[in-house]
């Protein structure tokens, strides 16, 4: 029998995949907003697809504030899309 995929739903465009081709968002026990790349770290977590525009589309929907039933201001979003543009970077 095959081995099960785990599928999340971006919260940006909607679109269902495989878990380790998106990128995990989390609210920390502090209320911080992170980026986290290893998809381990402790908090409530959303999923992103690896491209700006679902980002964006999160931002202008308020996606991001939805899944972590909290407001996420306009400077914690920055903050994440410097996170992500900085883990997309060619290494």
């Amino acid at each position: 029998m095959p081995k099960k995929v785990p599928m999340r739903t971006c919260i940006g465009c909607g679109e269902c995949k495989e878990k380790k081709s998106m990128i995990r968002i989390v609210r920390t026990a502090e209320g911080r907003i992170l980026a986290d790349p290893g998809g381990r770290m402790n908090g409530r977590g959303a999923y992103l697809c690896r491209n700006a525009e679902c980002l964006e589309k999160a931002f202008r929907r308020k996606a991001l504030g939805r899944a972590f039933r909290c407001e996420v201001k306009k400077d914690e979003y920055e903050a994440l899309r410097a996170q992500l543009e900085e883990q997309e970077a060619p290494e």
